[in-house]
């Protein structure tokens, strides 16, 4: 099952990072001190991390 679900990607990050580094989940936690709904999600395509926030649908 899929699931379509609309989002705004703020920034990418490559998988490849250094053992013991998150640097995705660590602007995720900064972005969500600062009030924002951020999320890291899997881009298998591109092997990338991406932090992403809902989608202002107006």
């Amino acid at each position: 099952m899929t699931a379509a679900i609309s989002a705004k990607v703020l920034e990418r990050f490559p998988a490849g990072s250094p053992r013991g580094s998150w640097p995705a989940e660590e602007y995720a936690a900064r972005r969500r001190a600062e009030g924002e709904d951020a999320t890291v999600v899997m881009d298998l395509e591109s092997d990338a991390f991406l932090v992403v926030v809902p989608a202002d649908e107006d």
